[in-house]
């Protein structure tokens, strides 16, 4: 996940080792590493750096997916066409080895349980990472502030966490939209998030969102922004945070 904020100077890069990798998707894997970090929240990312016995590196940001006091810190790597980085995780990584983080990074994109809800969360492919932090701390410290997922992918294959989404959470609706392959349930969309989308879900919902996370490609986000907008809801309630994955 690529982000414009900048790791301040009193962040030390940290070694970090790889305990467990996990396939999500055929496109994403999910990295979980054990690292002394400072507690992060939940929406923050880490910078990753990458470096090969030359001197060179590599270095690039990704969303943090676990929650806050998690164990260990999960990343969700998308293959990305010529990505040094993400090819080395699909490729190249294996359980022991050991990479550079340093972190967490940014304070624009975080929830806290004190900001209460409904909460809005919309997700484009891999843009789930932070959202799901969001959600799994929600759940944990809040469940009885409500949620709303609106999460679209290509095919019901491409999302990622489908399997704990589709278990029963507390106070949370997750509706999810294929762009390129039929529904998987008879309460999920089919097609692009617009502004007749979201007022259905909405409906469902019940409820007005009080605080909006949009996180995906920067297509994705221009696009459900504005749908999330001609339904009426308050741009100063809407937070954005975009990448240049492909997934959406």
């Amino acid at each position: 996940m690529t982000s414009g904020v900048a790791a301040g100077p009193r962040l030390a890069w940290r070694n970090a080792l790889i305990e467990r990798i996990e396939h999500q998707t055929d496109r994403v894997v999910g990295i979980f590493l054990r690292v002394d970090l400072d507690p992060h929240e939940a929406g923050q990312h880490v910078d990753v750096r990458l470096s090969a016995p030359d001197g060179y590196q590599a270095q690039r940001s990704y969303s943090i997916a676990s929650a806050p006091g998690a164990e260990l810190v999960e990343l969700v790597i998308e293959r990305l066409e010529e990505g040094e980085v993400s090819s080395y995780f699909h490729d190249v990584a294996a359980v022991g080895d050991t990479i550079e983080l340093r972190g967490p990074i940014g304070g624009h994109f975080v929830w806290r349980g004190s900001d209460g809800g409904p909460l809005l969360l919309v997700a484009g492919g891999s843009g789930i990472a932070p959202l799901m932090a969001i959600e799994r701390h929600r759940a944990a410290i809040a469940p009885q502030t409500k949620a709303l997922l609106l999460y679209s992918a290509r095919t019901w294959e491409e999302f990622i966490f489908r399997d704990e989404l589709k278990e029963p959470r507390p106070a949370l609706t997750f509706i999810a939209t294929t762009t390129r392959g039929p529904k998987a349930r008879p309460p999920d969309f089919e097609g692009r998030i617009d502004r007749a989308m979201v007022g259905d879900a909405f409906a469902r919902w019940e409820s007005v969102p009080r605080h909006v996370y949009a996180c995906g490609s920067n297509r994705f986000v221009e696009s459900a922004t504005n749908a999330l907008l001609d339904a009426g809801v308050a741009p100063g309630r809407i937070r954005t945070e975009r990448y240049g994955g492909s997934t959406e």
